[in-house]
């Protein structure tokens, strides 16, 4: 028997049915298929919520829970990706600025969204599992590698899958920003103020949560 849908997995839906919506417009509108990516950004986007809901209701820790953790966590950063598509804003188009803005907008915040759900969902498969102070050490550890996460994915073009396809080039160049990090301060500025910026984010929605 299904679950009927909460009032907010409602919304939820309405909001990224909403970004969607502005999508599909825009390539009818346009005839172009230029911001068709986000129909796939969408998708990668609520892979980790799927993960992270079957986390939060497991129970104690097992192989088969440990493969969802770990695929929920190298999918986990493609949910506040969705926040660096502003970067295709600027770019000219025959759809009035005004409505690029409000898709990205709304682009981004499902993003947000999205990604302090699915951590909220981790967040107490975690508190189940572990002390308090250890949640909150890997609460930090979690957001700092999305962070790094978002970075390797928008700037360095790595998508989730390499983690299998590439495991090798991958490893290499993580293996770079990691043992020689003064010499990718880039990497790690973008790395640590994004955790910020998701770290205000999520404790300040979780706390009106509670």
């Amino acid at each position: 028997m299904k679950t009927p849908l909460s009032s907010a997995g409602k919304m939820l839906l309405v909001s990224v049915s909403f970004c969607l919506l502005l999508t599909v417009v825009r390539m009818c509108y346009t005839g172009s298929i230029m911001y068709g990516f986000y129909i796939w950004n969408m998708v990668l986007a609520l892979v980790p919520l799927a993960f992270s809901r079957k986390l939060a209701v497991a129970g104690r820790l097992r192989w088969h829970t440990l493969l969802l953790f770990a695929g929920w966590l190298v999918f986990f950063p493609n949910a506040p990706y969705l926040v660096t598509d502003v970067f295709h804003f600027a770019k000219a188009s025959a759809m009035p600025k005004w409505f690029d803005l409000i898709l990205v907008i709304s682009a981004a915040w499902n993003g947000l969204l999205l990604g302090i759900l699915s951590l909220m969902h981790v967040e107490r498969f975690l508190v189940f599992h572990f002390s308090q102070r250890a949640v909150h050490v890997l609460l930090a550890a979690l957001i700092l590698l999305c962070g790094y996460g978002v970075y390797i994915g928008r700037f360095l073009r790595f998508n989730s899958w390499d983690v299998v396809t590439d495991p090798l080039g991958l490893l290499a160049v993580l293996g770079g920003h990691w043992l020689q990090p003064a010499m990718h301060v880039t990497v790690w500025g973008f790395t640590f103020l994004f955790a910020a910026l998701f770290s205000i984010a999520y404790f300040t929605l979780r706390q009106w949560k509670e």
